[in-house]
């Protein structure tokens, strides 16, 4: 069995580690963009000066040579022929598979702002070719702007705070993190950046990037008529998945990108998915799991993305940790709320019918673990009578004769 894997990140590396461990003896091709292993959640510590290029690397050292793979390095792929079983290559070369993954990931997309596109001093922050420019701008001194406050934009401006650069940050939401904190939540980070001198610009946006005659972003113009001086442009506000390569196909995509089931396949029985190519969850440990459960029934096996809760986020930026578990921002009387607030802790957990729906810790995590099982099981909290802020193990989990748990 010839299996191919298409990119280098989360979902392909681990997918190939579990290739190997169901298939001792097949043959793994890896194409990649990307030269190096390393891990996109940590570059902002790589900005910062925290971490090394070797300290990005996530994968064992030699990963090639421990899993016996072949490695086609800083290549990327222009097309496939299903039919033909094959991939094609921008360096020219054609290659077959018998099973193919496609984990190519996803990239900065810049938005249709007059000036943005044609400017040379702005750039995204999804990859190690983002860096090498970044660090040199961000000096003190410099004006770097970050459009975009979701979790990769907060890991840049966390990121050139330690490389001693105070950041200015332009988000269209009211607040920073929209998709993972509530307003409660998220003020906290905020007054803890505005302590660190980041200004801080919500239900903003850029409309214009104004140039001078070597095309260098000079100014940003918000929507507010704010004119912010700009050293340096970041824009994290949006990613797109890359799978400019299957068009014409036949392959299915969605507007968001690459089309698969719980099982990771697509609409062809050879081909997989998994991770950011979807365009649905870029979320690090998804995939991880996208990665292994699409190598599992590559290989044979029948395995389904039903064992975790996917919509779960956890972050610490300025030493406060948070963790968000699915939709915390619902629409006004639709779910009913519980909230529990100490100086040093913030908890909040959303429910309908009994079943919790989502929930916001800040501070204190250490409840976590039991609504992430509520939720993904979807237990009824009605059944205990007792604050669900007292809700443990014992009240749903039992321990059968084989000494085993199981839960009513």
């Amino acid at each position: 069995m010839k299996y191919v894997v298409l990119g280098s990140s989360a979902a392909g590396i681990n997918g190939i580690r579990e290739l190997r461990r169901l298939d001792p003896s097949g043959e793994i091709l890896l194409v990649s963009k990307d030269r190096a292993i390393y891990s996109r959640c940590i570059l902002h510590q790589y900005l910062g000066g925290e971490r090394t290029l070797e300290q990005l690397n996530f994968a064992e050292k030699e990963f090639d040579r421990v899993y016996r793979v072949e490695w086609k390095k800083g290549t990327g792929c222009t097309g496939i022929d299903r039919k033909a079983r094959q991939v094609f290559l921008d360096n020219g070369e054609t290659v077959t598979y018998d099973r193919l993954l496609i984990a190519t990931g996803s990239h900065t997309y810049l938005p249709d702002i007059p000036g943005l596109r044609e400017a040379v001093n702005a750039s995204g922050f999804r990859n190690l070719e983002d860096m090498a420019p970044l660090k040199e701008a961000a000096v003190p001194g410099k004006q770097v702007v970050v459009m975009g406050a979701g979790l990769v934009g907060m890991d840049c401006v966390a990121g050139l705070l330690e490389a001693g650069v105070k950041p200015v940050l332009v988000e269209t939401a009211p607040w920073m993190l929209k998709k993972q904190l509530d307003e409660t939540a998220a003020s906290r980070y905020q007054e803890a950046f505005a302590a660190r001198g980041v200004k801080q610009y919500y239900g903003q946006t850029v409309t214009r990037a104004v140039l001078d005659g070597k095309k260098q972003i000079t100014e940003l113009v918000l929507s507010d008529g704010t004119i912010l001086p700009c050293h340096w442009l970041v824009v994290t506000a949006g990613v797109r998945a890359n799978v400019e390569f299957l068009e014409g196909s036949g392959l299915a995509l969605s507007p968001l990108g690459l089309v698969y089931d719980e099982t990771g396949r697509t609409n062809d029985p050879d081909i997989y998915g998994a991770g950011d190519v979807s365009g649905a969850r870029p979320i690090w440990p998804v995939a991880v799991k996208e990665g292994i459960i699409a190598a599992s029934n590559m290989a044979g096996g029948h395995r389904k993305m039903t064992d975790f809760f996917a919509s779960k986020s956890t972050m610490n930026f300025l030493g406060i940790p948070s963790m968000s578990l699915g939709e915390v921002n619902p629409p006004e009387g639709q779910m009913e709320m519980e909230v529990r607030k100490t100086k040093d802790s913030y908890k909040k957990i959303l429910h309908k019918d009994g079943k919790i729906t989502g929930a916001v810790l800040q501070g204190d995590l250490a409840y976590g673990g039991i609504l992430q099982q509520l939720i993904a099981r979807k237990i009824d909290i009605t059944r205990v009578k007792k604050p669900v802020f007292d809700i443990d193990y014992s009240d749903f989990f039992h321990m059968d004769e084989n000494f085993e748990y199981y839960w009513d």
